[in-house]
């Protein structure tokens, strides 16, 4: 005889299991989904790094035109292209990166200084509307494999903000894919775009010097400022996703496993009940056999 404990036991075990089969599929599927995110990552990386370096030599330079976009103004306001994932169960992928950018919104706001933000990616649309926060655009439901046509509007809005000088400064805020099991919050700053600080780099490039542009400097550069934002802007973006289903992998394994040692606790608890129930039919056995 088995008592109703046992039974109500057996059907916690048979629950947990079905739970435990769905976190194993949704960790393969996210490690699958990571192996391809971290290929778009590492073919964006390589381009957004060159041309980084190409704005750093630019800023370095003396063009025969001045753009805004090297322009560095008393800062009043500051804006955050915020991106996050549309989906959950990621562990504290999100709100690791939301703290960072909350914490430096409030040190703005002790400076005087107001925080707005360009949102990509549903949490972060879900997130700074529960604060409160000034949203300027939004981009969600971007995919596995965003496409640029998809953030233009938001890199445009935020920079059109920035040449009407109605903001200050524009930040890039992501996760940084570190490997596997390490992701870091990362806070960038692209506009004004800025020098090497580097000592080596402010020896090479003291002189008076410039490049040569065709067929005008200010068609060639305000293209290329503009290239510039976007590929910094869609490497965050890829580079998120590659976190995004990095962290989705560790949490479900996590899961999976906490899954397989609680059904340990209850099998354990399972089998003392049955032991249990055993001992007291035999014991009432014997005591029946006595009474004859």
């Amino acid at each position: 005889m088995v008592v109703a404990g046992s039974q109500e036991i057996r059907t916690q075990i048979k629950s947990i299991q079905n739970t435990q089969k769905i976190t194993k599929a949704m960790e393969m599927v996210a490690a699958s989904k990571m192996r391809k995110a971290k290929n778009l990552m590492e073919m964006a990386r390589p381009y957004a790094k060159k041309i980084s370096s190409v704005m750093s030599h630019l800023a370095n330079a003396h063009p025969e035109y001045d753009s805004v976009f090297f322009e560095v103004r008393e800062v009043k306001k500051k804006a955050y292209i915020v991106v996050s994932s549309d989906r959950g169960l990621c562990g504290g992928l999100n709100n690791n990166l939301f703290k960072n950018i909350v914490k430096e919104s409030l040190d703005n706001e002790s400076n005087n200084i107001k925080s707005c933000y360009s949102i990509i990616g549903n949490k972060a649309s879900g997130f700074f509307q529960r604060i409160g926060g000034e949203v300027l655009t939004q981009s969600t439901h971007l995919g596995d494999k965003p496409q640029m046509e998809d953030l233009l509007g938001t890199i445009k809005s935020t920079i059109d903000r920035f040449l009407s000088r109605d903001v200050d400064e524009v930040y890039v805020a992501y996760n940084q894919f570190i490997n596997t099991v390490s992701q870091t919050p990362s806070i960038q700053k692209i506009l004004p775009i800025a020098a090497d600080s580097s000592d080596d780099e402010q020896k090479e490039y003291a002189h008076y010097w410039d490049y040569l542009y065709e067929p005008d400097a200010k068609e060639v550069l305000e293209s290329l400022f503009t290239r510039y934002i976007e590929s910094l802007t869609y490497r965050a973006v890829v580079e998120n996703i590659a976190c995004e289903q990095a962290s989705r992998m560790v949490a479900m394994k996590s899961s999976s496993d906490n899954a397989a040692d609680l059904i340990g606790e209850l099998q354990i608890i399972y089998n003392k009940n049955r032991q249990a129930a055993i001992t007291q039919e035999i014991s009432e056995i014997i005591s029946g056999a006595s009474a004859l």
